[in-house]
């Protein structure tokens, strides 16, 4: 069995939050569903409002702080990525931007990504279409063709009967766990590994050989 590695970015203000809620149900959905594709996965979940001031501070100075700083690297490394935000005025939250904002450019180049959103009302559903994908597109990261938005009325028990949120999420998750599936884990180099920089399979004999004329 092979095993993939998840974060989970989310960024609700309150807490307990129905945005944590959501994030939880997409990460353990995701993990079913890879299981059905013989992959174990491990979930590090990143609450944002714990970045709060640190996020701030990188933006104002250009550094991050060694916790901002390890959880950005848990993003970036990750094999995919579950991002849910609650919807502010008809968008995503500006913590959840800044977030965004203190990566690298390139940091989610092709990493599969399930976009989640809440919100007092279902009216603001299309926010995940008309702006938290957008985004995504922009920093070239894979977004699955469902995201999985919440209203109030869905933790409620008076959400939609026609397609209520268990079969959203099961649905996001499952495309999610599949976009995992097809990809190629990405290795990452180790700096002092001689295969790095000498060629696998070759030491450093072989490059002062080469120096030498042989």
């Amino acid at each position: 069995m092979t095993t993939r590695r998840i974060a989970v970015v989310a960024a609700g203000l309150s807490n307990p939050s129905s945005t944590r809620m959501l994030a939880d149900r997409l990460a353990a959905e995701t993990v079913k569903a890879l299981g059905e594709h013989d992959i174990e996965a491990t979930v590090d979940v990143i609450e944002l409002r714990d970045y709060a001031h640190d996020i701030t501070n990188n933006m104002l100075t250009g550094f991050a702080p060694p916790a901002l700083e390890t959880a950005i690297n848990t993003v970036v490394s990750a094999d995919a990525l579950i991002a849910v935000t609650p919807i502010f005025s008809t968008s995503y939250s500006g913590l959840f931007k800044s977030f965004i904002d203190v990566l690298d450019p390139d940091a989610l180049t092709g990493k599969p990504v399930l976009i989640g959103a809440n919100a007092g009302t279902a009216r603001h559903s299309l926010a995940i279409d008309y702006a938290i994908r957008p985004l995504f597109a922009y920093l070239h990261a894979e977004a699955v063709s469902t995201g999985v938005f919440a209203a109030s009325s869905d933790w409620g028990g008076s959400g939609d009967d026609v397609a209520p949120l268990a079969k959203r999420v099961e649905k996001g998750a499952r495309e999610l766990a599949d976009a995992i599936a097809r990809r190629e884990v990405t290795a990452v180099a180790d700096p002092y590994d001689p295969a790095t920089y000498l060629g696998e399979g070759r030491s450093f004999g072989h490059m002062l050989g080469g120096l030498a004329g042989e």
